[in-house]
């Protein structure tokens, strides 16, 4: 796939610099897409937040009225349209989403029927790939709208669930690479590890592609000797999670390899400000064009 910036002098000539940032999360894709918004000329487009927003708030407002609606004093209200209850979904804090998306197993723990659970995942996918195929409208919206030159886009750690890297045709991957510079930011074996430790902390839910889901929740069953209401939830997105990350590193290498770029955690890391992420850009750009 051409890039839309074939080179690092293109890249930093170019009057409209369109970058979207990839990666596991704790890398500083948010970080980076904060430094350029700062810069003033940037404009930062939250995938996770229009994911949240645009796409799933009616069904995380509803699951929300739901709960309320278990509680009598609140039921009242509600039908009598005498409260309001949303969510508060920030670039910072994107809990409700991640609440809606649940986790499978025992309710007394928390934990949603399986088929409920793979029915909320299907609908953050299909919510992901809209959002991720809004990026060029507002691109368009950011510079006619609001006056802003630049774009980053901020995506998700699930992206690489929701493509494929090695498909040219992919419609997702195709439509980025058309108006944005994709950036991978490459992790490392302690990163991961570190990541895998945090999340045996504290387990989050978060989205699975179904081809691996479902194989290792009949493999969780089975080797653990359980029905599906006794499973912990807590315990299963562990073993998820971990299984997760391992085939999610391939994913980006492959997304970076053939529409994009990479650069590293290290180099991330020191970047300090707006001329640092473009300056590392163009690094990044020039090292893809040695290698060609």
């Amino acid at each position: 796939m051409r890039l839309i910036y074939d080179s690092p002098r293109a890249w930093l000539d170019a009057p409209e610099k369109h970058l979207l940032v990839f990666g596991m999360s704790g890398l500083g894709k948010t970080r980076a897409a904060k430094l350029l918004r700062d810069a003033g000329d940037w404009f930062h487009y939250s995938i996770d937040y229009r994911i949240g927003t645009a796409y799933m708030g009616e069904h995380i407002t509803d699951n929300l009225k739901l709960q309320a609606m278990q509680v009598p004093f609140l039921a009242e209200l509600l039908r009598s349209d005498s409260i309001y209850i949303g969510s508060n979904i920030t670039f910072e804090n994107l809990a409700p989403l991640s609440t809606y998306l649940g986790k499978p197993g025992d309710p007394s723990k928390g934990g949603l029927p399986f088929e409920e659970y793979l029915r909320r995942q299907a609908l953050h996918r299909r919510a992901e790939i809209n959002a991720l195929l809004d990026t060029p409208s507002f691109i368009s919206r950011a510079r006619d709208l609001y006056g802003y030159p630049h774009f980053i886009a901020d995506t998700g750690g699930s992206i690489c669930e929701v493509v494929n890297p090695d498909d040219p045709q992919d419609e997702v991957l195709t439509t980025l690479a058309q108006s944005t510079l994709m950036v991978w930011i490459e992790g490392d074996a302690a990163h991961r590890e570190e990541l895998i430790r945090r999340f045996r902390k504290s387990p989050k839910p978060m989205y699975y592609r179904p081809e691996m889901l479902v194989p290792v929740w009949e493999e969780y069953l089975k080797e653990n000797n359980v029905e599906e209401g006794d499973v912990d939830p807590d315990d299963f997105v562990r073993h998820a999670y971990a299984v997760a990350i391992e085939q999610r590193d391939p994913l980006y290498a492959a997304m970076a390899r053939n529409w994009g770029v990479s650069v590293t955690l290290d180099e991330m890391a020191a970047v300090r400000d707006a001329a640092d992420v473009t300056q590392l850009v163009a690094d990044a750009l020039g090292r893809r064009a040695e290698a060609a």
